[in-house]
């Protein structure tokens, strides 16, 4: 029997969901107006006009780090950019630094999560990407306090020097009558790796066809994590990361990576406690694979937040990416420098080799006396910073530089700008490590926010003193046993200083230069 249209208004049951229904759409309303009215009083930084869909991505050039700072001329130094969808605060000055990783450290101690990342990363298991949390707490406590402690970093200093001695001979066997240039670029990267590889797994790869194959991936890893992908910021067009290619690139680098990581870990289990592992002498109670394995041994039987397997391979990733592609982008950027620059040059020279005076060798208490290249060192991380951007998450409501910042926004602090701030530097775009004798007491360790390029606070990476060691030697030795100079026809104002895109920022083209007077 069909029921009347007043019948079926006003019967009980339809009357309680119509009553129901206004309720809840009165509640919607009323929530919503609130928010738009508490929207309307927030205070936001400057921002660009946006486009839909897109946001202010197409403001963006390639090298992200240098369309940050010229947008930042026009909007100041916090601005609020919009990455398709996903609002992201641009912090460009020392002063915002200072409140994101120092003033609001535990509101900002999380990193926003993205799916290239989470990819390639194992689901984001490193200390670099983790969310802020006991696990995090876990990994950091790990990194500081055994693979990357002082005592951690002496106990490898025959590794560094090894590695060292062998890439002077290399250079020295292109430093005859042929004056043949070096591709100082492909030298520090092989070199940087082979000394990671020794102290992470005992034995260097870069022989072997797998280890050659693993530090090109680990090159494109980088490139990735630098890279636009639509998923994380339009969703609506994740396709284009299908359709492109690059959803399979990602899979293809995380796989290659995997499988090597997989390779390494089952050859240092095979080991009895007895063995060494051959070609580099390393003690395999010393390497990192063998100290996580030991730590995932005693989680399994403690409890608690365990380390597993993707834990230990996402760990040494980490170190992978800081102590090679960080250390060397640093080092191509100093020579390239110095190259530019022939009256530094001499300058560091004569101390090196006033230090050092007949010794061969550069030992650590050598490094601590030479001042000016410590200078060089940082005048190099200020111009050439080679990790642009600081990622940071809000995990509450919180005011940065009186701007209002919502819970989950992602925060990224412009490292690379922040080094050539003119509120901060005098003469930031020239080349001068003097200013680092003037003002010594500048340093990178986290506490002058004008010069952050390895962050600051709680996410800070730990991994400075290795890279520093690295760094610091093979300038030395290099200073200390050759000339150097341009491939015929470069003039030093001439070099090629392009820059390649990227999460770290590399040279585009290699450097190239004429090694001559061999001091040994």
């Amino acid at each position: 029997m069909l029921i009347e249209m007043d019948e079926f208004v006003l019967h009980p049951f339809f009357l309680s969901v119509i009553m129901i229904s206004f309720i809840y759409i009165l509640k919607k309303w009323i929530i919503l107006s609130k928010s738009c009215s508490k929207r309307t009083l927030l205070v936001l930084p400057p921002s660009p006009r946006k486009l839909p869909i897109l946001g202010n991505l197409h403001q963006l050039r390639p090298l992200t780090h240098r369309s940050f700072e010229s947008l930042g001329r026009k909007y100041g130094p916090v601005m609020l950019l919009h990455f398709g969808s996903r609002p992201v605060i641009i912090i460009q000055s020392a002063d915002g630094a200072k409140e994101v990783m120092n003033t609001h450290d535990l509101a900002f101690a999380s990193k926003p999560e993205t799916r290239v990342a989470s990819r390639l990363l194992y689901g984001s298991k490193d200390i670099s990407a983790s969310p802020y949390g006991e696990y995090w707490r876990k990994l950091k406590s790990i990194c500081v306090l055994q693979l990357l402690s002082n005592k951690r970093v002496h106990s490898f200093q025959y590794i560094r020097e090894e590695e060292t001695a062998l890439v002077m001979k290399k250079i020295k066997s292109c430093s005859g009558s042929s004056s043949a240039p070096v591709n100082l670029s492909q030298l520090f990267m092989t070199l940087s790796n082979d000394i990671i590889c020794r102290s992470a797994f005992g034995k260097k790869y870069s022989q072997e066809e797998d280890g050659i194959k693993f530090l090109s991936l680990i090159t494109e890893l980088m490139q990735l994590l630098g890279s636009f992908s639509f998923g994380d910021h339009i969703p609506s067009l994740s396709w284009i990361d299908r359709a492109s290619g690059f959803d399979a690139r990602v899979a293809r680098v995380a796989k290659g990576i995997d499988d090597f990581l997989d390779h390494v870990i089952q050859e240092h289990q095979n080991y009895d406690d007895t063995d060494t592992i051959k070609l580099g002498e390393t003690r395999r109670e010393t390497t990192f694979i063998k100290i996580l394995l030991n730590i995932n041994s005693e989680d399994n039987t403690t409890g608690g937040v365990s380390i597993d397997k993707d834990s230990i391979k996402a760990i040494i990733l980490d170190v992978f990416v800081g102590g090679t592609d960080t250390a060397s982008a640093t080092l191509a950027w100093a020579m390239t420098e110095l190259l530019r620059h022939p009256i530094v040059m001499n300058k560091l020279q004569k101390e090196i080799r006033e230090i050092l005076r007949d010794k061969h060798d550069v030992t650590d208490k050598d490094l601590e006396k030479m001042h000016y290249l410590k200078a060089v060192v940082k005048e190099t991380l200020r111009y050439h910073t080679p990790v642009p951007f600081l990622a940071r998450e809000a995990r509450e409501d919180v005011k940065v530089m009186g701007y209002d910042v919502a819970a989950g926004t992602m925060i990224l602090t412009n490292a690379w700008a922040i080094g050539r701030d003119p509120a901060s530097w005098d003469e930031p775009e020239k080349f001068k490590p003097e200013r680092f004798l003037i003002n010594s007491s500048i340093d990178f360790m986290g506490l002058d926010f004008e010069l952050v390029p390895f962050g600051a606070g709680r996410r800070r990476c730990p991994g400075i003193a290795i890279s520093m060691a690295n760094i610091e030697l093979v300038l030395a030795n290099l200073l200390q046993k050759f000339e150097w100079g341009l491939p015929q026809g470069i003039k030093p104002e001439d070099l090629d200083t392009t820059e390649n895109p990227g999460g770290i920022i590399h040279r585009k083209n290699p450097l190239f230069a004429v090694a001559t007077h061999c001091y040994f």
